[in-house]
């Protein structure tokens, strides 16, 4: 994953914000402003959470737990073990305790990897930055702990912590009362425009991208109405040819009407993936910005979504 939540561009931009993520990282021995660092970092975890997943203890335990739970309504139905109901019964209750022990270790364990080492202190770099306003782009649901669809709070979400009041402004130096220089002088001391170095700008969102965020989540129900449409078509013509009803063979009008929908619905996923695949082409874009040192703001809910579902 390219696309960091925060880059170190962003969090030196603030002192303060700076000098308490190096303290973060003096306690953790990480540097959190290495982006190369960070994404390595995350791309290593996300990869140790999954296998922790995938642990045999894990599946083992939900097949113990399923097992348990359906033992005492099977055995009533099989006639052999109708007569050692209490045997099955313990073997019932014993699986629910097994399957309940493996799924706490195997859960105990993926916790501890998710809330020990250095991830731990990236969650803290998270709300630090939150908390001295500097934007996160966007913050992956596994990182906090979350469902793969990002719903609940998580079981490691970022800390919170007071708001940092941001710093003032400088003011102009014609402002200050300062003594003005020659042309001569002002002309030795400034900068060459090509040793001062441009920062990074973020690209532009192009209307591509906007459409997408509009119609992102509109749609999805034409399959379903089209099919409704149609079934109801031939069991209208198919009660007509049995009852002897000619009227029922005006449902056949709903068939064509299903053609229709199931055509506005194609249009409309053939749209939504050609700006799909321009958000995508976008959040590319912003993650190399990023990378080369651009402060990136808030990602939009959609284009979220769609950074933590891709590999960008």
């Amino acid at each position: 994953m390219d696309l960091l939540p925060v880059n170190g561009a962003a969090l030196a931009d603030d002192p303060r914000a700076l000098e308490a993520v190096r303290a973060v990282g003096l306690r953790y021995g990480f540097d959190y402003t290495d982006d190369a660092a960070v994404t390595a970092l995350l791309a290593e975890r996300k990869r140790a959470l999954e296998a922790e997943q995938r642990q045999p203890a894990a599946w083992l335990g939900v097949l113990a737990l399923t097992a348990g739970l359906l033992l005492p309504f099977v055995v009533p139905m099989v006639p052999a073990l109708t007569d050692r109901l209490f045997a099955a019964l313990g073997a019932a209750g014993c699986l629910l305790v097994v399957g309940v022990a493996l799924v706490v270790h195997a859960r105990t364990r993926w916790k501890r990897a998710l809330t020990r080492g250095p991830l731990a202190g990236y969650r803290e770099v998270l709300g630090l930055a939150r908390a001295h306003g500097v934007p996160l782009t966007h913050v992956p649901a596994w990182l906090e702990g979350r469902s793969s669809t990002g719903g609940g709070k998580g079981a490691a979400p970022i800390p919170t912590y007071a708001t940092v009041e941001p710093l003032p402004d400088t003011p102009p130096s014609h402002a200050t009362g300062a003594p003005s220089t020659t042309p001569i002088a002002a002309f030795a001391t400034a900068p060459s425009a090509a040793s001062a170095a441009a920062p990074v700008a973020v690209p532009p969102k192009p209307e591509a991208v906007r459409s997408y965020e509009t119609m992102a989540d509109v749609g999805g129900w034409h399959d379903e109405t089209g099919c409704l449409l149609f079934l109801a078509g031939g069991g209208g013509a198919m009660w007509a040819a049995t009852s002897a009803e000619p009227v029922g063979y005006g449902a056949l009008l709903l068939v064509p009407l299903a053609g229709y929908v199931w055509l506005i619905g194609r249009r409309q996923g053939r749209e939504k993936e050609r700006l799909r695949e321009a958000a995508l082409a976008y959040v590319r874009e912003v993650a190399a910005a990023q990378a080369a040192g651009a402060k990136v703001p808030e990602l939009s809910p959609e284009l979220r979504k769609l950074a933590e579902t891709q590999d960008v």
